[in-house]
Parts: C-alpha cells; structure tokens; sequence
C-alpha cells in the first residue's frame, strides 16, 4: 500500500499543479482599459453589483464567461 502511494503521489501532485495553473492564469492577467471600458457599456445589472459587493476580479470574471457563453451559442437563421 505503502509503495503504491509512493508511486501514485508525484504524477497526482504534478496533475493538480497543472490544473491549478489554468485556474489561476486568468486571475494573474491584468485588466485592460479596453475591457474595462467594454465592461461599462455592457455590464448587466447583476455583474455591477458583483462589482460593489466582490470587486473587479470577480465582476470582470463574471462578465468574461457571459461573454464567453454568448459568443458559444450559433446564431439563429
């Protein structure tokens, strides 16, 4: 048993790292004015209050995946 977490601990730990690193590589971008300026034409009501309640990050986060999921969905012909 011993041996089998000697084994299994470094490819896991190393997997973990890696996953984390993805979580945290959109935390470290800055925010750019040209986001930022985008963010105040279309920011929805609930991601303004995110702002005031959890500050930029989380807002500009919250705005990011809404944009992302709109820019998902095809267009209706």
């Amino acid at each position: 048993m011993v041996a089998l977490v000697v084994i299994l601990f470094p490819p896991l730990l190393i997997a973990f790292l890696l996953v984390m690193e993805r979580v945290e590589e959109p935390l470290r971008r800055p925010t750019s004015r040209r986001e930022v300026a985008e963010f105040v034409d279309t920011a929805t009501l609930g991601e303004v209050d995110t702002l005031t309640n959890s500050g930029v990050g989380r807002a500009m986060g919250r705005w990011r995946s809404r944009r992302r999921v709109k820019r998902a969905t095809p267009p209706l012909v």
